[in-house]
């Protein structure tokens, strides 16, 4: 049944994104604890990135992967709900190229 393997396929990518989530929240939380044990001055370091820098970049990479991880989480209802594959937008069904690329489209190619 195909809504059995799009949820399996769906589950899947949650789980993995979910784990993008944790690994990301540890690391995140390694660069805070490293900057509080340090008082150097890395601002000015020549050498390599900035604590800074690595703490808003991965600041960034982690909301993006929480977003992913919501879209999915959204996807998953709309297909609970008997919606998912529909545009939200004018109600046709969105091609299976863009769910199989973006499994948790809510338009279709014209509407995006």
């Amino acid at each position: 049944m195909a809504d059995d393997a799009t949820r399996a396929e769906l589950e899947r990518l949650r789980s993995a994104v979910a784990g993008e989530v944790n690994g990301l929240e540890a690391d995140l939380h390694a660069v805070f604890e490293a900057s509080q044990d340090s008082n150097a001055d890395d601002e000015h370091d020549p050498e390599g990135t900035t604590i800074g820098y690595e703490r808003a970049q991965l600041t960034a990479v982690l909301a993006s992967t929480r977003r992913r991880l919501a879209d999915l989480d959204e996807a998953l209802a709309r297909l609970d709900a008997g919606a998912y594959g529909i545009c939200e937008r004018c109600g046709r069904p969105i091609p299976a190229g863009r769910l199989a690329i973006l499994p948790f489209a809510r338009t279709c190619v014209t509407c995006a």
